[in-house]
């Protein structure tokens, strides 16, 4: 079927906008390997229900799986992610000031999912809990590295040493407290909420579905504390958690804002940086016997719950939301 060059050239601003967006690729990695741990562990009974020996059909469907997901993402990555791009020696990229260091927690967030995920998965194999660490912990790391390798390989990016750190800090966030305390006390969250920067640049989306992927401004990651476990408060619900988030506004670029866009100028707009404090559910502590619950719990732990929150931010200034996204 012959392609109009139209729908061509759509398809391929469409790939060079959204699919060579980092955030994209992290956040279907997670979604995919959170869909295929939480579908093998839906039969079983309860979060803490782990074989005591290895049950080999479950480990065989565990290694095809990831087996599978990896080498899928190698061939995306050879065959759409990089198809138009220019192979060079491989290069470094020293990209810490971009996006006010947003990309970065958003790669430890995605290594962290990706860590609990691939250990879960062993363990529900009845991998038993030194070996699924070693082998499903580091699979945050393992499933991001090959990306920071070919940005090493092609032109319009290089290698980034800050990026390959923030993936194994995610990953070592989750081995260490699996490791020390056989749960997680401290969860790695994501939330999102429409800017308005879009109205200004529309580079960073044309709707809601690619803003979330291509703006910067929407995105908040939080590090989620379990208050009971941390103080010895019993009469504290087990689920409450304080949450502390970090996000950034006005930008309109990755290092600096445009200021004409279009043959338009742009408003001046300040970047800097929030901070945030508020409290949050660990939906994985609250106790069901549903089947189905257990299933949206899984999915919801990864996502921030809108509660009230202070900000502080660089400017300097403090602020109070009713409800943040």
């Amino acid at each position: 079927m012959i392609v109009p060059d139209i729908i061509q050239r759509k398809y391929k601003m469409y790939k060079h906008q959204v699919l060579r967006n980092y955030p994209c690729v992290r956040f279907l990695s997670v979604l995919i390997l959170g869909t295929l741990v939480i579908q093998l562990r839906g039969q079983t009974h309860a979060l803490s229900s782990y074989p005591d020996s290895v049950v080999n059909k479950r480990l065989v469907t565990v290694i095809v799986a990831k087996g599978a997901i990896f080498t899928g993402g190698m061939f995306f990555l050879g065959s759409i992610w990089y198809k138009d791009r220019e192979r060079m020696p491989f290069h470094f990229d020293n990209d810490i000031k971009g996006h006010l260091q947003l990309d970065k927690t958003g790669h430890a967030y995605s290594a962290y999912h990706e860590s609990r995920l691939g250990y879960q998965a062993l363990r529900w194999a009845g991998v038993n809990k030194k070996k699924a660490l070693i082998y499903g912990g580091t699979l945050g790391i393992i499933l991001q590295a090959p990306i920071e390798i070919f940005d090493g390989l092609y032109d319009g990016q290089g290698f980034s040493a800050y990026d390959f750190a923030a993936n194994t800090g995610g990953s070592v966030l989750f081995m260490v407290q699996q490791g020390l305390f056989d749960e997680q006390i401290i969860l790695m969250k994501f939330s999102y909420s429409p800017s308005v920067y879009p109205t200004y640049y529309d580079k960073l989306g044309v709707n809601h579905v690619e803003s979330f992927f291509l703006d910067y401004n929407a995105h908040t990651y939080w590090l989620s504390c379990n208050i009971r476990k941390v103080t010895g408060i019993t009469s504290i619900p087990s689920w409450l958690n304080l949450a502390v988030g970090y996000s950034g506004n006005g930008m309109l670029g990755e290092y600096e804002n445009v200021t004409f866009y279009k043959g338009k100028p742009v408003p001046y707009l300040e970047r800097y940086r929030q901070f945030l404090f508020s409290l949050d559910v660990d939906f994985l502590r609250i106790r069901t016997r549903s089947k189905m619950l257990r299933t949206v719990f899984q999915y919801l732990n990864m996502f921030k719950i809108p509660f009230p929150a202070i900000e502080f931010n660089s400017k300097g200034k403090l602020g109070f939301h009713s409800v943040y996204f």
